[in-house]
């Protein structure tokens, strides 16, 4: 531990006390990699204020000590955007006894929630007041909303509500300098320059500490279906995502992924089964609901299936019977990272194109992926409604891990995103950039890098927060 870190904890000692300061290096290694397994680090010590205003005291003692720290949450990044640097340069700060939900307002279908919040607990907690909050991802368990608010989440639902950025209504956060930034207010308008909560949305910890933030809530479900459908290519399905969008505004997710996708999580999850009785190409997962008890999304779906069935446009549908039947088909879907993951290494990308481009770079993408890396074998799946694709390119049965990551990784990433930068898309939908695409982005847009390097030096001068992560420490 160097010296600056260790009278850092000194003066940190009464503040935070014996929980706020973990130093023992069993409890500290969970934390130090990140979920896929690519990056890891070394941090000498974990803070972990339980209060705004211990994180205030956190971040004016780093400043004044000169020490990094590395904003954590669940721990749950896809790209090593919360992984500490290899040289222990840096600590850890998580927000995760920061838990409180600290009001509900179901009147004014608001939240405000701590970043520690787990997004499965604030589920529950909506759900009792009548309410939910419409995101919902497969690290639900873990994720926290601090982190989903500082990377933009996504998710399944973005068809209907958005991202984090269109769910949050206001933020609060320290600003690296100590100084607290209070705007969970949700005011309809307010021209007071510079919109400061939006500049924290997605930018990863770099600018400062989340601590809080006022979420938009959306009436609990009335009604509800899941479908499950087989169709012959991505262009079929786009096409039965149109037709559903013009006959009614009830569709909230519409997932889609290739039949070896779907192989992929049968067999990872025990007991599990194709939901269709014959085998398709491509599968989409359609979830319709509404908060009108009155209303019939089973019966809709009935309805505009059957037609496109006999138009041609699907091959084979099912609609779930029970909500065990349908949790179980999402189950399917929110299992098919865990899956893909046991297949073996991969280089995996979050990307997303226009919408109406989606169907088409599925196919050729991973068709030009395969041609370009022989032995490899590249598929995709995906948010059909907001373009957003989660393309992998895997290795060859029986290739060393790491020898793949370090000889082939980079001739990937450079030709999967020259790709989507041709199609007009972007190489982070949803999972920001961290430190997996930090070079890449420089790669490939440094007149943003160049505008985002200058925000950060201006509110960040030291650069001591979340180093290395969405763009290089200058």
């Amino acid at each position: 531990m160097h010296s600056a870190q260790t009278a850092l904890l000194q003066a940190l000692s009464p503040i935070l006390g014996d929980k706020g300061i973990v130093t023992d290096p069993a409890l500290i290694a969970p934390w130090e990699i990140d979920w896929r397994r690519r990056f890891s680090g070394h941090a000498p010590a974990i803070l972990a204020p339980a209060d705004t205003g211990q994180v205030q005291a956190v971040l004016r003692a780093a400043v004044e000590h000169r020490v990094p720290l590395v904003p954590q949450g669940g721990n749950s990044s896809m790209v090593g955007g919360a992984t500490p640097p290899d040289d222990g340069s840096a600590l850890i700060l998580s927000t995760r006894r920061m838990n409180r939900i600290r009001r509900i307002d179901a009147d004014a279908a608001t939240v405000v929630a701590e970043a520690g919040v787990i997004l499965a607990d604030l589920h529950s907690a909506a759900e009792r007041e009548g309410m939910r909050f419409p995101l919902t991802l497969g690290a639900k368990g873990n994720a926290t909303i601090g982190g989903l608010v500082s990377t933009n989440a996504g998710g399944t639902q973005v068809l209907r509500f958005g991202t984090m950025r269109g769910l949050t209504l206001g933020v609060e956060a320290v600003l690296p300098d100590g100084t607290l930034y209070d705007g969970l207010a949700a005011l309809k308008k307010d021209n007071r320059g510079y919109d400061l909560g939006q500049l924290l949305i997605g930018a990863e910890g770099t600018l400062g500490i989340v601590t809080a933030a006022a979420l938009r809530l959306a009436p609990a479900i009335a009604a509800s279906a899941t479908a499950w459908v087989g169709l012959a290519d991505p262009a079929a399905g786009l096409a039965l995502l149109r037709r559903l969008q013009a006959a009614t505004d009830m569709v909230e997710s519409f997932e889609i992924m290739p039949a070896e996708s779907l192989a992929a999580a049968v067999a990872h999850l025990p007991g599990a089964r194709s939901p269709l009785d014959r085998d398709h190409p491509w599968h989409v997962l359609i979830e319709a609901v509404s908060g009108d008890p009155a209303a019939d999304p089973a019966a809709m779906l009935e309805g505009q299936l059957a037609r496109a069935l006999a138009e041609g446009v699907v091959a084979d549908a099912v609609i779930a019977a029970s909500q065990a039947q349908g949790e179980a088909l999402w189950l399917l879907r929110h299992s098919l990272s865990d899956a893909e993951r046991a297949l073996g290494p991969a280089v995996q990308h979050d990307i997303a194109v226009p919408v109406e481009a989606m169907p088409r770079f599925m196919v050729e993408a991973a068709a030009a992926c395969d041609a370009r890396f022989p032995g490899t074998h590249a598929s995709g799946f995906g948010h059909l409604g907001d373009g957003n694709i989660h393309f992998h390119v895997r290795a060859a049965p029986g290739t060393d891990r790491d020898r793949f990551y370090a000889e082939q990784a980079a001739t990937i990433n450079c030709f999967v995103h020259d790709l989507v930068m041709a199609a007009g898309g972007t190489i982070s939908a949803e999972h920001g950039i961290g430190q997996m695409k930090r070079d890449e982005l420089a790669r490939l847009s440094p007149e943003r890098v160049s505008a985002i390097r200058a925000i950060k030096t201006a509110l960040d001068p030291h650069g001591l927060f979340n180093p290395g992560k969405l763009v290089a420490c200058a």
